[in-house]
């Protein structure tokens, strides 16, 4: 039984599934056609379980700026060394799930929503102390910090935080949305689809304009 490795049951995070020696089923494949065929949105649905959360981390942790670059060593996409020069660890990333927002309400779902944008505005550190941004910038994250928002701050929001990376980086953002229809199915089914479906839909024009 020596050299087995782990199953990754339950497990959708790519970075923690390589460096802690899971099993791993190599899809980095899926990149190289990206970048290939690529459109400016790309939309990938499968069936439940289907591990495109897992696809979602894999994408964020190769194109993303300051992540390890090992966790792909011996993968197949480290073949093509020509694309990893040009495209790995080059792009500032904004990444949500909205897997979490199963709210009974719409307010509550909401409530769910902000405090997405909240984790991934904390998470992007590093706008916090960028020298490229101006005091309205600054005044701008911080606002995307607050539990409280505006309708319209909340569906800016996204592209709010692609504007001030593109700033600060001085490059094309890439957006990864997870689960998006997650909080549409639980709007339906406890009588707030219309408010929730217009949201959303708000929410994902104006990611898409930047």
């Amino acid at each position: 039984m020596a050299g087995l490795k782990k199953l990754p049951i339950g497990i959708e995070n790519f970075e923690e599934m390589r460096r802690e020696d899971f099993y791993y089923v190599d899809k980095s494949h899926v990149i190289e056609q990206l970048l290939t065929q690529w459109g400016k949105v790309n939309l990938f649905t499968r069936p439940r379980r289907f591990g495109k959360s897992l696809n979602m981390s894999m994408l964020q942790s190769f194109f993303e700026i300051g992540k390890d670059k090992t966790l792909f060593d011996g993968l197949r996409i480290s073949d093509n060394q020509e694309l990893c020069e040009k495209y790995q660890g080059k792009f500032p990333v904004v990444s949500v799930s909205l897997k979490g927002i199963n709210g009974a309400t719409y307010e509550e779902a909401r409530r769910f929503l902000i405090k997405i944008i909240n984790e991934e505005a904390r998470r992007l550190s590093v706008l916090s102390d960028s020298t490229e941004l101006d005091e309205t910038d600054h005044e701008l994250l911080t606002q995307l910090k607050k539990k409280e928002m505006t309708n319209d701050s909340l569906v800016y929001s996204i592209r709010e935080l692609t504007e001030l990376l593109e700033k600060h980086y001085g490059s094309k953002v890439i957006v990864l949305i997870d689960e998006y229809d997650v909080p549409l199915a639980k709007a339906n089914e406890n009588g707030y689809y219309d408010e929730m479906v217009l949201l959303i839909r708000n929410l994902f024009e104006n990611a898409l304009k930047t």
